[in-house]
C-alpha cells in the first residue's frame, strides 16, 4: 500500500491517479495512524514551506513519518515535500524542517540573466535533469530528461552524496532529486512530467 499524506497542502489527486494508472494500491489519508500500515509513503507539497511544515506538525504526521523512515520503508517527497526533509527554510523567515537531509532551502537570487534575458522567479516549466547517481527511482530514465518544475526556493544540500540529480536555472545549480537509503525526493513534479514522471512513480512503487 502506498500512503499519500493528506495534510491539506499537496497535489493529492494527480499523484494518486498517476500511481493508480500504473496499477498500484494507493490510499490518500488525513489520518496519521494510517502511516504505520503503509509499505511506502508519499509526502507531496504545494505552497509555502512555512504553511506545509505547520500543517504537517499540527496534523500529527511528523512522528509516524519519522518512524516509517527509521523502519527502512521508502518515502518519496515531492516539491515542498522534498524541501521539508531538510534542516530549515528561509521562506517567510527561518522555519525548521524535518532534519532528515542536512542543508537548507533558499530563494533563487533576484536579477538572474541568461542569454541576455532576465529570468523569472518562480522557476516554472520544463528543464533538464543531470543525473549524478543511479538512484533506483531513475531506472530507465535518460540523463538530460525534461521534467516540470514550479518553485521559487531551492534545496542547497550540504552533502553532495545526497543529491541524485541536479538542475541549473540561471547561475544556480540546485538539487533536483535526492536519494539516501530509503529516502527519495524530487523538487520537480513527477505527476506533471509525463512519461518520465510515470517511470519515476513506477520505479518507486516497485521498490
Amino acid at each position: 500500500m502506498i500512503n499519500i499524506i493528506d495534510y491539506e497542502m499537496g497535489n493529492l489527486r494527480s499523484v494518486a491517479k498517476a500511481f493508480e494508472s500504473l496499477g498500484f494500491a494507493v490510499r490518500v489519508s488525513a489520518d496519521p495512524k494510517d502511516i504505520a500500515s503503509a509499505d511506502k509513503l508519499v509526502l507531496p507539497g504545494v505552497g509555502a514551506f512555512r504553511d506545509c511544515i505547520h500543517n504537517l506538525r499540527q496534523g500529527g504526521f511528523v512522528e509516524p513519518l519519522l518512524e516509517h523512515v527509521a523502519a527502512g520503508k521508502p518515502l518519496l517527497g515531492i516539491c515542498v515535500g522534498m524541501q521539508m526533509l531538510f534542516d530549515e527554510s528561509e521562506e517567510f523567515g527561518c522555519h525548521q524542517g524535518l532534519g532528515l537531509i542536512p542543508g537548507k532551502v533558499v530563494r533563487f537570487p533576484a536579477g538572474m540573466v541568461e542569454g541576455g534575458e532576465r529570468l523569472k522567479v518562480p522557476h516554472m516549466g520544463w528543464n533538464n535533469l543531470d543525473l549524478h547517481r543511479p538512484a533506483p527511482i531513475f531506472m530507465g530514465v535518460a540523463d538530460r530528461s525534461f521534467v516540470y518544475f514550479v518553485h521559487s526556493y531551492y534545496c542547497a544540500a550540504e552533502r553532495p552524496e545526497d543529491v541524485a540529480a541536479s538542475c541549473r536555472y540561471g547561475e544556480v545549480e540546485f538539487a533536483a532529486a535526492l536519494w539516501r537509503d530509503n529516502l527519495f525526493a524530487t523538487q520537480f513534479h513527477p505527476e506533471k512530467s509525463q512519461s518520465v514522471g510515470l517511470s519515476i512513480f513506477k520505479n518507486f512503487g516497485e521498490l
